[in-house]
């Protein structure tokens, strides 16, 4: 039987929280876009008021995956939501329930913390994890479209005067 543990990461896992993000870049064929270094997790996770936490997932006391999530809030419900940035467990440790204690770990302090809302993001194409979501009645959202402003454009935009 696998004994699967949830802990808060500390700053001793960089290695390994920089090491899981690179596998699931790769997996989702965007490993060159993964810039983070080990100090820029550092200085993000582990600052005096971090913004985003990390869960260490580990089977038999080997780490085989991470959860980073953050909080946000909604105007609608007037709660804070869990918002999960990142769930990843390496492939040869799927199929041992680890997932799935890592969301329901995640879902377990969303509903200690009178959250409204436990949510997530999806790679159309990754069936596998959509059908696991799924399995335990997560439903999608189809009604929002994503946008996203990074780096020149960000910035330009940022810089840009009233009215341009």
């Amino acid at each position: 039987m696998t004994d699967i543990q949830i802990r808060p990461a500390t700053d001793n896992d960089i290695a390994v929280i920089l090491h899981f993000i690179r596998e699931l870049a790769a997996y989702e064929k965007a490993l060159p876009e993964v810039t983070a270094t080990e100090q820029d997790l550092r200085e993000a996770l582990f600052c005096d008021d971090p913004k985003a936490h990390t869960l260490i997932c580990s089977a038999n006391e080997e780490p085989v995956g991470i959860a980073i999530y953050f909080f946000s809030f909604s105007t609608w419900v007037g709660k804070y939501g869990l918002f999960l940035e990142d769930l990843y467990i390496s492939p040869q440790h799927r199929g041992l329930g680890a997932g799935k204690a890592l969301l329901r770990h995640l879902a377990q302090l969303a509903v200690a913390r009178d959250c409204g809302r436990f949510e997530w993001n999806v790679l159309d194409w990754n069936t596998p994890a959509i059908e696991f979501y799924e399995s335990f009645d997560a439903k999608p959202q189809s009604e929002w479209v994503g946008y996203r402003l990074t780096g020149e454009a960000l910035v330009n935009f940022a810089g840009a005067e009233e009215g341009t």
